[in-house]
């Protein structure tokens, strides 16, 4: 792959309207569903009882509500969210410096891997960012389809971030609370393993069965379980089993974050030395506003070994979580960035065992 070197400054790409649009007006009743949408979709053969029971509403109004923020596009879909790199995928975020006059084209060739679910133009030179997973039975591998994508975007560069230790990763924006919540710490689970997990054939099976959006009805899991012949109680304990063993993280809903009132997000890059790393991401994973964290490599000229998401919603808001961090961490200014994004070119939720991605690697040969 081509050198990751500075280089000279390029200009600076202009943002562009955002296709989920602004912010829809939410009543504390759809605020109060969705942060239990996000946080406590329950394994359960009838969740949505047990939600309104937490909210205390009707489950009627429940479904209504639910099916009414889908509708609306405010909650994007309601899905299982499976571990990328359990299921032996290789993963990584890759930030690419292309044409900054019209990065859409190479943003187009980007999101026709069935594997890259994020892509966004940020505010800096390297303004192309995007994660990929490519499956275990690729045969170019993530590095050959970094070449390949490289040699097709006719990027200058791109930069290999790989995890290295993943702190948080749990997208579940705050609806009820305002900013002081989002930058305050909260309890937090110690990091997570990043290793291939065991799985079988009827694992897969499962996830081919499950994966996707699930409907807003009182029993969302039957038609899985239909799909797999099995009853939906077996399926329930099989997810279990799964969580148990890494492979599903939870069932949550996804939101369009705009419609939902958070407008902007915030990469936070921070300067943290090697040996401060693991008590310091720690402490930026417990923020409310912060909903990845991750250590990654560091280069010659990107000296940032620390990167936090922040979600707020206005770029105040997100200053201000990112703000919060630095005080209790103790980093100066001159030891840190926030890169805002512009423009959001992909996001989806990962569609595993397809074939998809075979197809991919037919039409673009190394």
């Amino acid at each position: 792959m081509a050198s990751i070197g500075a280089g000279p400054k390029v200009p600076q790409s202009k943002a562009r309207a955002r296709r989920d649009g602004a912010a829809i007006p939410l009543d504390e009743s759809d605020k109060r569903l969705m942060n239990l949408l996000q946080s406590s979709f329950p394994l359960d053969a009838e969740p949505f009882a047990l939600i309104a029971s937490e909210a205390e509403m009707e489950l009627d109004d429940v479904l209504a509500r639910t099916r009414r923020l889908l509708d609306e596009r405010i909650v994007r879909e309601i899905t299982p969210i499976f571990d990328t790199r359990a299921l032996g995928y290789e993963s990584m975020l890759v930030a690419a410096k292309v044409d900054a006059e019209h990065p859409q084209r190479a943003a187009a060739i980007v999101n026709s891997h069935p594997g890259v679910s994020h892509n966004y133009l940020r505010t800096h030179d390297f303004n192309l960012w995007f994660t990929i997973a490519t499956p275990p039975d690729s045969e170019l591998g993530l590095a050959g389809t970094l070449d390949v994508l490289m040699r097709e975007t006719g990027a200058e560069s791109m930069r290999q971030l790989p995890t290295l230790t993943l702190f948080k990763i749990n997208m579940n924006l705050e609806m009820e609370k305002g900013t002081d919540a989002l930058a305050a710490a909260v309890d937090v689970a110690p990091p997570r393993e990043l290793e291939a997990q065991p799985y079988d054939d009827r694992d897969v099976e499962v996830i081919r069965a499950l994966q996707g959006p699930m409907d807003a009805v009182e029993r969302p899991y039957d038609a899985a379980a239909a799909e797999l012949g099995i009853p939906t109680a077996e399926l329930l304990e099989h997810l279990r089993g799964m969580v148990d063993r890494k492979l599903l993280r939870r069932v949550a809903a996804i939101l369009f974050h705009r419609r939902a009132g958070f407008s902007a997000n915030g990469m936070g890059v921070w300067m943290v030395p090697e040996a401060e790393i693991m008590e310091t991401g720690r402490r930026m994973a417990s923020f409310r506003g912060i909903s990845h964290c991750y250590q990654r490599p560091t280069y010659e000229d990107w000296p940032y070994s620390v990167f936090t998401m922040a979600h707020g919603r206005s770029k105040e808001e997100c200053d201000e979580i990112l703000d919060s961090i630095a005080e209790e961490c103790g980093i100066g200014p001159g030891d840190r960035a926030t890169l805002y994004s512009s423009t959001e070119y992909k996001k989806i939720r990962l569609r595993y065992f397809t074939d998809d991605y075979r197809e991919w690697e037919e039409a673009h040969p190394r």
